[in-house]
């Protein structure tokens, strides 16, 4: 590390030429790659963006000047640059820097974030403030082309361009090449516009014009229809012409003179300016450049070959949801795959090589793929929407009134369940019990394992209404799931061990942990039973009262907000059903937002490990204990039941 080890904070970048800049622009993609391939994070959109993030700091003043990242998951250079060059070994780990814009970690990230879209809303808000206060500072987004696939980019563009907003919106294009003809063309343009000189003699001609006694304003209203011809044959951003704001581009997004120069000339531009700029996903890594889809967010990598660091182990729960639904549509031609911008992620991508007329990838557009999901549904298709937990949140209101007002038959497929890790709390499933379980119609359901998914995909197919099937991030346990399809009892959980002294029962990812809570309080002489409740949303009602008026004590287990989630569907069943003398205790995530870090780290410091878990119940119900040698019975013994 050269001249970057003398960079401390944005400032520092300014007393370099635009040559050593180039230099400094290697150096940061060196530490990005060597740091990433440990950590894992989004290395093809940082590397994509490292010359246009010099140029940025090299021509404005932050944090005085608001740069606002949308998604900012191509935030790494900015945080090298901005004081945190030094800690970025630490980058996604439990107590290290975020992998997203935060706050409360550095006043350079003025707006933290994590979804996309937002950027836009984000920086009209700032300059909105600025304008009221009477302050003086300039305001930038930079979005991506998948970004502005969102409904609410357009959104803040329409108003911003209402409002006439001096604001910077910089569109981050990375899925074409540069054309060295356009370019050249659309370089001259953006000089060419962008020079307050332009402006003054086209408004001094039409000042002339319009002093012509009788054919002033004719000539110039002819002269403006001409104008507007050429315009929507040579400029390509005539869509953002037409919402308000000033087009620049497209430029090299890799060429830093040019850039800064760009730059330089669109703050003295009155009204919202939008500098389209062309950069190449994982620049400066040839497997990136290959591959940007599978370097966008990627696990630790081998960085001289760029393998990805596998451990063997069992099939993910994504892989057999796909490779589950896949099955199913080869019987069931109703079947249809939707996913908003996230074929590889959802797993569907199997899915749509070998059925690309039933499926669909909408952009980032989780609204519309739900609405669109639930008039399919009324058609009598089978729509099977493939969303993050996290990313659903976006489609609250569709899945209310779109679908389950409607009683549409969608089938909710709700990846990265539960805690995510190193992503951190924008990205956490931690929510979803909590939002669904309360809309009419809704059925919630959640395996404890990847046989029980498939079963569960099958069964949600079958039934006539709205169904969530919720699952975790990462590998299952290592079951057979060469099983045919079955159906499961609807809204019945399953008894997989019996006790006395206390009843758990538990759902999706904390069914096995209560298995392993039940061992630990047999040691202390605590006899359990274990259920697995199955279903979120209809609660087995018979099987819960029944635990209640046998068992002197109930504990709940979920990997979700304890706020309106499972447990709290279970104390709203007792109370309804009268059931008074059972002491209750619900176990999930407690009402914070939990940072990043490795999944069991996080478990551990919020007390949902099986040991942490066992000491809450034996406390909370102040349990007597007497060490007794457990009897040894497998696991996996009751798992056939049901």
């Amino acid at each position: 590390m050269g001249l970057l080890k003398e960079i401390n904070k944005p400032q520092d970048i300014k007393k370099y030429s635009m040559e050593q800049l180039n230099e400094i622009a290697k150096e940061i993609r060196q530490l990005i790659l060597e740091t990433v391939s440990v950590t894992g994070g989004h290395l093809a959109p940082s590397l994509g963006v490292v010359e246009l993030t010099l140029a940025l700091h090299y021509v404005y003043n932050s944090p005085q000047d608001k740069i606002v990242w949308d998604v900012g998951h191509q935030s790494y250079v900015h945080k090298i640059l901005t004081g945190r060059r030094e800690e970025f070994s630490t980058l996604r780990q439990y107590g290290g820097i975020s992998g997203f814009p935060k706050r409360e970690e550095s006043a350079h990230d003025v707006f933290a974030t994590g979804h996309s879209s937002t950027s836009i809303s984000a920086a009209l808000g700032f300059a909105q403030a600025r304008d009221k206060l009477g302050l003086d500072y300039e305001v930038v987004a930079v979005i991506g082309d998948g970004a502005m696939t969102g409904g609410m980019a357009f959104e803040a563009l329409n108003h911003a361009g209402h409002l006439g907003a001096d604001l910077l919106v910089i569109l981050n294009d990375n899925e074409m090449s540069i054309d060295q003809n356009v370019g050249a063309m659309s370089s001259y343009l953006s000089r060419l516009r962008a020079d307050p000189m332009y402006t003054k003699r086209k408004e001094d001609i039409e000042y002339i014009l319009k002093k012509v006694p009788a054919i002033g304003s004719t000539v110039v209203k002819a002269v403006e229809r001409v104008k507007d011809s050429l315009k929507y044959l040579l400029v390509p951003g005539i869509l953002f012409e037409e919402l308000g704001f000033t087009y620049l581009g497209p430029i090299d997004g890799h060429n830093i003179p040019e850039i800064s120069m760009v730059l330089r000339k669109a703050k003295k531009l009155k009204g919202p300016v939008l500098l389209h700029v062309i950069t190449q996903k994982g620049r400066g890594y040839e497997p990136a450049v290959c591959n940007p889809a599978v370097f966008h967010g990627v696990a630790p990598f081998q960085l001289k070959t760029g393998c990805i660091i596998k451990n063997p182990g069992p099939s993910s729960y994504t892989s057999v949801f796909s490779e589950a639904l896949t099955e199913l549509a080869e019987k069931d031609q109703r079947i249809i795959a939707i996913t908003a911008a996230m074929p590889e992620g959802t797993g569907l991508n199997s899915f749509a090589k070998k059925y690309p007329q039933r499926f669909y990838d909408v952009g980032i557009a989780e609204q519309h793929a739900v609405t669109m999901a639930s008039a399919m549904a009324l058609e009598g298709l089978r729509p099977v929407v493939a969303i993050y937990s996290t990313f659903l949140q976006r489609a609250y209101d569709q899945i209310l009134h779109d679908v389950c007002l409607q009683k549409a038959p969608v089938l909710f497929a709700i990846d990265r369940g539960g805690l995510v890790g190193e992503d951190g709390p924008t990205h956490h499933g931690v929510f979803d019990y909590s939002y669904l379980r309360h809309i009419p119609g809704m059925a919630v359901l959640a395996p404890k394992d990847e046989e029980e998914l498939r079963h569960m995909i099958y069964t949600a197919l079958q039934y006539d209404g709205p169904v969530a099937v919720r699952y975790p991030r990462g590998a299952g346990i290592g079951v057979d799931i060469s099983e045919d399809f079955r159906l499961l009892p609807w809204g019945k959980g399953e008894v997989l061990a019996k006790g006395d002294n206390l009843a758990i029962l538990a759902v999706g990812s904390m069914v096995y942990p209560a298995l392993t809570v039940k061992k630990i309080l047999e040691y202390k002489g605590i006899r359990c039973t274990v259920v697995n409740g199955r279903f979120i949303k209809p609660l087995d009602q018979e099987l819960i009262v029944e635990l209640a008026q046998t068992h002197p004590c109930l504990v709940t287990m979920e990997e979700n907000v304890i706020a309106g989630g499972f447990g709290s569907g279970v104390l709203e069943l007792l109370t309804n059903s009268g059931i008074n003398g059972v002491k209750v205790l619900n176990i999930g995530v407690p009402d914070q937002f939990v940072t990043h870090g490795k999944v069991d780290i996080l478990k551990e410091a919020i007390g949902l490990t099986p040991e942490k878990i066992a000491e809450q119940i034996v406390s909370h119900f102040a349990l007597p204990e007497q060490k007794v040698k457990p009897q040894k019975v497998p696991l996996t013994f009751a798992y056939k039941q049901g």
